[in-house]
């Protein structure tokens, strides 16, 4: 049973939110402040997390930077006001998805059941197709493991970051449009724009620096340019 942690200061929205997230099979917890979200965190093994950007302490988008120093865990932000600039920052900052308020209990849930499903389906999909290591020069993927390499040393990356990077690496030179990109990795729940997809790759060349292995093709979209290894 998947398990999830609320950080949110609304103390109303923790009680239901329990109860509805337990009919789809969901074990939630929850936390007012951002300290006791953090120390919940760092004790616990939780699936994903769901902050509010509102919140006493820090708000949620440095709360989601504190927790991307130490984990990838798939990140949901709530937004109170939904605006373009508030998804754009908590992308920037390393959060896979959002859902402005007010919003519907079971919209959010799905949010939290795409990104899940996304994860637990890719190693078993990647063992089927034999391709669980993927090795380049510099670059290695076990999509089994969900672990990168770069010349040989760990980089941490998100969710959604990592899964980027595994469908351009599963097709090295095709270019992927944004479009592309965002119906294989976001799922249809999610609400579509070019913007986010930006952002991802932005995160993920600077986790991957001093490679320069993903390129940009005007007005088509991306690719990843990086030759195989002999190992491979």
């Amino acid at each position: 049973m998947p398990r999830i942690l609320l950080i949110d200061d609304d103390e109303h929205l923790a009680a239901p939110l329990t109860t509805y997230f337990a009919r789809f099979g969901c074990t939630l917890e929850s936390a007012v402040r951002p300290s006791e979200g953090l120390a919940k965190l760092r004790a616990g093994t939780y699936d994903a997390a769901i902050l509010d950007v509102m919140l006493p302490e820090m708000d949620g988008f440095e709360l989601c930077r504190e927790i991307r120093k130490e984990s990838d865990i798939p990140i949901v932000m709530l937004t109170a006001r939904g605006e373009v600039m508030d998804r754009v920052v908590g992308l920037e900052l390393g959060a896979d998805d959002y859902v402005p308020k007010p919003f519907e209990p079971r919209e959010l849930v799905a949010r939290v059941q795409t990104i899940l499903r996304r994860q637990r389906s890719a190693a078993p999909q990647a063992v089927a197709n034999g391709t669980q290591h993927r090795v380049f020069d510099g670059l290695a993927i076990d999509l089994d493991r969900r672990q990168v390499l770069r010349h040989g040393e760990r980089v941490e990356l998100t969710g959604t970051e990592f899964e980027l990077l595994a469908l351009l690496a599963a097709e090295p030179g095709k270019v992927f449009s944004r479009d592309d990109i965002l119906n294989r990795l976001r799922g249809h729940e999610a609400e579509l724009y070019t913007r986010a997809v930006d952002i991802v790759v932005s995160r993920l060349r600077k986790k991957l620096e001093p490679l320069d292995c993903i390129k940009t093709l005007r007005n088509a979209g991306y690719a990843l340019a990086v030759a195989r290894s002999e190992l491979a």
